[in-house]
């Protein structure tokens, strides 16, 4: 059955669903969801085309926000195709390797995009505890090593997921539950064991955004401790200001995540509908709020979206 599976494999699809008991509704829907998509390409490209072209903007702050741009924008790009096939054309129908590589790419702008929190939550730590030597700590080199660091720690994780879901028979109906393929819905779908996948999914899990959030939380103690110690309440307010727009990043990126997690563990008899939504809400709303979090409030990124727009007026 195995070698007979394997064997057809090469011509196994799968079905996506799109959104439970809206079906009909589909094509209102996909009004929303594609604004959606053009607000956090659009916002995402404009914040890293700012910081290319503004040389005030090439500072590691900003460095690391355009990196942070990077990954929504892969998320946003791996979903579109699938959801917006389904909204528009109920394309259901996936080729299993497509299917594993959205799945893949989803998987690893995911974990890029929490490795890169991560290096924006030190970027504030090292700028509030030695803010003299902090262009010197956090050079471009070292900045550069970083993202590639983050590139190579979240494809290594990752590429071995597609690896072993290929390998496994699969002989049941392939219906998937959300419009894009993830994981934890792909390893519901072969006919054998699949404990190794989900022990390597629950370690990818706890050495990403488990590793990554705790350490975030950390440094923002430490962050704590030092703004605390500062003697005017001026320069504490104006320590804790620069990590506003950071804090807010962080908690858009890891409520929903969580919200999605204890909703998968303890609320199994929820609708199809109430788990549909919460997943979106956690790959959607990231990529869209975090460039209108960091245009409204960091100054020097809505000066430089200023400048392209002034730069190619004057072209014109």
């Amino acid at each position: 059955m195995k070698a007979e599976s394997n064997e057809s494999l090469d011509l196994l699809s799968v079905f996506l669903t799109g959104i439970p008991g809206l079906e009909a509704q589909h094509c209102w829907l996909s009004i929303p969801f594609f604004t959606m998509y053009i607000v956090a390409i659009v916002g995402n490209s404009l914040i890293m085309a700012a910081v290319q072209a503004d040389p005030a903007l090439h500072e590691p702050m900003y460095l690391f926000l355009s990196m942070l741009a990077v990954t929504e924008v892969g998320v946003s790009v791996s979903t579109l195709p699938t959801v917006m096939g389904i909204l528009w054309f109920d394309a259901r129908r996936v080729d299993f390797d497509g299917c594993l590589a959205q799945m893949f790419f989803i998987h690893t702008f995911s974990c890029m995009e929490s490795g890169v929190l991560l290096t924006m939550s030190y970027d504030r730590f090292v700028a509030i505890y030695n803010p003299l030597r902090y262009t010197a700590i956090l050079t471009l080199p070292r900045i550069v090593s970083m993202g590639l660091v983050i590139a190579l720690k979240s494809v290594t994780l990752t590429a071995p997921l597609p690896v072993l879901l290929r390998l496994l028979p699969y002989c049941h109906t392939n219906i998937l539950s959300h419009s894009y393929c993830l994981h934890s819905d792909l390893i519901q779908l072969p006919c054998a064991d699949t404990k190794l996948n989900s022990i390597l999914g629950l370690a990818i899990v706890l050495a990403t955004f488990g590793l990554d959030s705790l350490l975030i939380v950390v440094s923002y103690m430490l962050i704590l401790y030092r703004v605390l110690g500062v003697a005017s309440g001026e320069g504490r307010q104006k320590a804790l200001s620069t990590c506003v727009s950071h804090i807010c990043a962080v908690l858009v990126y890891y409520v929903p995540m969580i919200g999605v997690s204890v909703m998968h563990r303890t609320a199994k008899h929820a609708s199809p509908l109430a788990h549909t939504l919460m997943s979106s809400i956690y790959l959607f709303v990231p990529p869209v709020l975090n460039p209108i979090i960091y245009s409204v409030k960091t100054k020097p990124i809505q000066q430089g979206i200023v400048t392209i727009f002034s730069c190619k007026r004057e072209l014109l």
